[in-house]
């Protein structure tokens, strides 16, 4: 579906025209792409920084310097982190909440009480009106802390009621609910289905309007609806009936704000998971349940369209506290690689274990970095954010998993035990095997890794297929595929020659000379990689979809050009703050063996391009589940 430029907050309602050549693929397939593509929020001209990178082309204006907060924001968000933290150290017991399956009530009441299910609320509403980037060092805090915590608030605020009011919602649906959030309702957001994953066309929940065109009657059952069993109000996915557009029916889906006390609404069974035992996840069933018509959130038939773009924030509510996390495992590494000692010297000196704390540190500050800068990059309010959100979400999901198993490795038995186990016997209760059965569901949680690999990929060709998405499309007819291969040709004869050219200025001047030869590098790298995807794009044609390992490895090297970046950006923004030489080098140090480990994982990545075993892999694959 070929986009066209409005900012990502707009609603725009005409039907997009498809660039992507569907005459190929089943009818299930179809359906699939030409959905999501019709919800894909249509972006400004100028590309997003991560957009650009795969045009050879980084954006650096949009990031540079890297955002300072207002001193307003700073001072509410430190007043808000206070008392946070005061009841996360003095009223949070995570083991206990682990061990019952249960967030006690008091608990809850006094988190409501400071008002941390409406962090992002507008004031007028009773909310705290935080911004993006206050909310995720909260999200930080709390994956410090409790996973089970962590996703009862964030679910809510995230993916739940409010983000699509904020986003999209009218002054009368934020004038009757927002205020209830503020103090302390819970909502939920419930989408999924037993055969709905992230494939929305195979919706099975219904919602048809009453003959006085006033209501519309839900039925239908939800899987895997985080927040559903604690919930006052949900928002809820349904098909409406199909609409007829450009002489074609197209299916639509709609979003609904659904009270759960309405008669036919039912948890169904509460699930239980390997992690977050406390996490109030349910099977939720509608049956005959009336909505008003003015429960419908943007319009009918947007319903994806919220979804999408709730999901492009709510996506950084993860890696964010991934890092809360990772910063807790960082502490246990070091406090015990410095206590442990084996073979005459503490763990720590021994090269094994140093290179796993050098390792971890070094990706806390990229994921931290990438996670305040993307948030950042929200409250603006008019940059599309679609790729930095997925690029957080799938790098800092993963690369916090690879650290909890690091830190259970480095803590031995220690840290396959449970921290019950360890206290009971008199030693300090460290919950490294809870922080890993709570991380593992982060790589599946709101559009797992593979999900991720293949959204960002389908971005990173979005610029390309805008120009020559039409020649390859063979449902287009000739001639105008033939029009579209002079304008294709026109404009690739000019950028082709520049993806060649050495790369001369380009790095903001006021940055730290010291951190000049990173931001060279990423300019430099950028441009190989626009070129090895085009040349994949010539090569494959429309079958270009189907090498998803290979989309895998740009998106990868794309992203890691993002770490580098973020960090930088970062980076630069500490040393300014301060004249103080021993920080400098400390800084100066983080930063270098970052960009030095990026490089290696996009050398890695690079040769993986052209030498590779995809097709032997596949056909293997596929003559084992013959079997």
């Amino acid at each position: 579906m070929k986009t066209q430029s409005t900012p990502p907050s707009d609603v725009v309602d005409e039907e997009v025209e498809t660039v992507i050549d569907t005459s190929k693929m089943s009818k299930g397939q179809r359906d699939a792409l030409e959905m999501t593509e019709a919800a894909r929020d249509k972006v400004e001209k100028k590309l997003s920084f991560s957009s650009s990178l795969f045009m050879g082309s980084p954006n650096l204006e949009q990031i540079y310097p890297f955002p300072e907060e207002e001193e307003e924001d700073i001072a509410s968000g430190a007043q808000f982190f206070k008392r946070l933290k005061y009841i996360l150290d003095e009223h949070v017991d995570a083991d206990e909440i682990d061990e019952t399956g249960e967030i006690p009530d008091d608990l809850i009441k006094r988190l409501a009480e400071i008002k941390a299910f409406a962090i992002k609320v507008p004031r007028r509403y009773g909310g705290l009106g935080l911004t993006q980037a206050n909310y995720s060092k909260a999200a930080m805090l709390l994956g410090a802390k409790c996973g089970s915590l962590t996703a009862l608030i964030s679910a809510h605020q995230s993916i739940g009621v409010p983000q699509p009011l904020i986003l999209y919602g009218t002054d009368e649906q934020k004038r009757k609910y927002l205020p209830r959030f503020a103090k302390g309702e819970i909502s939920a957001f419930a989408l999924t289905e037993d055969s709905v994953g992230s494939d929305p066309s195979k919706m099975e929940t219904v919602a048809t309007a009453t003959a006085d065109g006033n209501h519309y009657v839900l039925n239908g059952e939800k899987l895997w609806c985080t927040n559903g069993t604690k919930a006052g109000v949900l928002v809820v996915m349904a098909r409406t009936p199909n609409k007829i557009i450009n002489g074609k029916e197209k299916k639509q889906i709609t979003a609904f704000i659904v009270e759960t006390d309405s008669p036919g609404v039912r948890v169904k069974h509460r699930c239980r998971f390997m992690g977050l035992k406390a996490l109030y996840n349910g099977v939720m069933t509608f049956k005959d349940v009336k909505i008003p018509k003015e429960n419908i959130i943007l319009g009918d038939g947007k319903g994806l369209k919220v979804a999408l773009s709730t999901l492009n924030t709510g996506r950084l509510t993860l890696p964010a506290a991934c890092t809360g996390m990772l910063k807790e495992c960082l502490k246990i590494c070091k406090d015990w690689s410095n206590q442990r000692r084996q073979w005459g010297a503490s763990i720590g000196k021994h090269a094994a274990i140093a290179e796993k704390i050098s390792r971890m540190a070094a990706d806390l500050f990229a994921m931290e970095s990438m996670v305040l800068l993307t948030s950042s990059l929200v409250d603006r309010k008019n940059i599309d954010i679609r790729l930095e959100a997925a690029m957080c979400k799938m790098w800092g999901t993963e690369v916090a998993w690879k650290h909890v198993d690091e830190t259970m490795q480095i803590r031995g038995g220690r840290g396959y035990e449970t921290a019950s186990s360890l206290r009971d016997r008199g030693e300090a209760p460290i919950p490294v095997e809870r922080f890993m059965r709570d991380c593992r569901i982060n790589m599946i949680f709101e559009g797992s890794s593979e999900i991720m690999r293949l959204f960002l990929a389908r971005e990173a060709l979005d610029p390309h297929l805008n120009v020559a998405g039409e020649v390859l499309n063979s449902q287009v007819p000739l001639w105008k595929r033939f029009t579209a291969a002079i304008k294709a040709g026109i404009f690739y004869a000019k950028w082709y020659p520049k993806m060649w050219m050495p790369t001369i200025g380009g790095v903001p001047h006021g940055m730290d000379p010291r951190l000049k030869h990173g931001m060279k590098y990423v300019l430099k790298r950028s441009k190989k990689l626009s070129r090895s995807l085009f040349h994949a794009m010539v090569r494959f044609g429309p079958a270009l979809e189907k090498q998803q390992p290979l989309l895998g490895r740009f998106v990868e090297i794309g992203t890691e050009l993002f770490v580098i970046t973020a960090s930088i950006l970062r980076a630069d923004r500490m040393l300014r703050r301060t004249k103080d030489g021993v920080e400098h080098k400390k800084v100066i140090r983080m930063v270098n063996y970052i960009i030095a480990e990026a490089k290696m994982r996009i050398d890695d990545k690079t040769k993986r391009i052209s030498s590779n075993n995809d097709k032997e892999t596949y056909a293997f694959a596929q003559s084992i589940l013959k079997e």
